[in-house]
């Protein structure tokens, strides 16, 4: 059985192949060359996999889901219901910045985060200073 790694997402003002190559550049390097790759319907995300498969000797499966994004914006309700009564951001980076608060409260309270012996608002405290 083959070891999985999953990647939540990448928060970028544009959906395009440039920012979609930064981003499975930087998913490559954090966790090594994947053998498969499950992304939903962009175009974006098979251009840029498909520049990266030219460009490597090793080739990456890629497998598509036309509804992947419905997994991932399941998992992100949550986050919406979090977010809907601020009415919006006033701009990307702030947005940026509150969403990165929010998911890292997530993995606090989920348990994800190294410090198991801290409250989870101990380690809020100290990755905050």
């Amino acid at each position: 059985m083959k070891e999985g790694c999953t990647i939540d997402y990448l928060l970028t003002a544009k959906r395009d192949m440039k920012a979609a190559k930064r981003f499975f550049r930087k998913a490559i390097k954090r966790k090594n060359h994947p053998e498969l790759v499950n992304i939903d319907k962009s175009g974006s995300n098979k251009a840029a996999l498909n520049n990266i498969n030219e460009e490597s000797e090793e080739q990456i499966e890629i497998r598509q889901c036309k509804y992947m994004n419905n997994i991932i914006e399941q998992n992100h309700r949550n986050i919406k219901r979090n977010t809907r009564p601020m009415l919006g951001f006033k701009n990307f980076h702030c947005a940026q910045k509150t969403l990165a608060g929010i998911e890292l409260m997530k993995m606090i309270k989920k348990g994800q985060m190294a410090g198991d012996y801290l409250s989870p608002a101990e380690q809020f405290y100290s990755l905050a200073a």
